[in-house]
């Protein structure tokens, strides 16, 4: 990354946490603290990258202190609405040590073949999902109950943009959309505002299926764009929506109302 958008990207990321980015004013490589970062908070208070002969950090160290307070964030989030991550697997407990037999040992039992998971399935969400689909957005770090989960759905519902869900023997992604009537196109614009799938799922093509199941939703609804947003600090997803085809073309700002 360039230098003016690595500093862009960094003083985004430290505003979305309610921190200030401080940037080094040397401009000379080589003097003093070039090239060199601190963060305070809200009231000025310093928290990361000030010695006393100047700023210390570096773009990375920045990057991994706000990556860490984001996942702070999510896991104080999951506390305040009470929702639960989805279970790990339970571990099998380790065999008991063979005895020494008296006589020649029976053969042993073979064990039965792991039944084989569901298909994955990708369909339009319905109001018996909400309590899993609050579970997924919480997750995401949006504190969420299912009460308001299925006010929205009955929203969606009402306006033709009812949100994708990828099924496979529970909810474990979910994926919602709106199409967006523009006066510089010559054909809608089609966005993806929400995308979350459960962390033990994730790297086995769900993600890309709930995509595909949008696109193709919007497609048939008149869309010639498809876009979708990510926060700075989800590396991880920009790395996914690239290599689904999805190019970056530019900033998103926001404003509370």
């Amino acid at each position: 990354m360039d230098e003016p958008g690595r500093d862009d990207g960094l003083r985004e990321a430290a505003a979305n946490r309610g921190l200030k980015l401080v940037r080094s004013r040397v401009r000379t490589p080589g003097k003093g603290d070039y090239g060199r970062y601190g963060l305070t908070d809200a009231g000025g208070a310093k928290l990361l990258g000030f010695g006393k002969s100047g700023l210390t950090a570096t773009a990375a160290e920045i990057e991994d202190y706000l990556h860490k307070g984001a996942l702070a964030d999510w896991r104080t989030s999951l506390r305040a609405a009470g929702a639960k991550a989805p279970p790990r697997p339970k571990k099998r407990p380790a065999p008991e040590p063979e005895r020494r037999a008296k006589r020649a040992p029976e053969p042993e039992p073979q064990p039965e073949p792991e039944p084989e998971p569901p298909p994955l399935s990708v369909r339009p969400a319905r109001p018996a999902d909400s309590e899993a689909i609050a579970v997924l957005v919480t997750g995401l770090g949006f504190a969420t109950a299912r009460e308001d989960i299925e006010g929205r759905l009955s929203a969606l519902k009402k306006g033709r943009e009812t949100p994708f869900v990828a099924e496979q023997g529970e909810v474990i992604g979910v994926l919602a959309w709106h199409v967006t009537p523009v006066l510089h196109r010559p054909k809608p614009v089609g966005r993806i505002t929400m995308m979350v799938v459960a962390e033990g799922e994730r790297r086995r093509g769900v993600g890309r299926a709930l995509v595909e199941a949008a696109c193709a939703q919007m497609r048939a609804k008149g869309c010639g764009l498809v876009e979708v947003t990510s926060n700075v600090d989800l590396s991880g997803a920009h790395g996914f929506y690239r290599r689904l085809g999805f190019e970056r073309t530019s900033y998103r700002f926001a404003k509370a109302l």
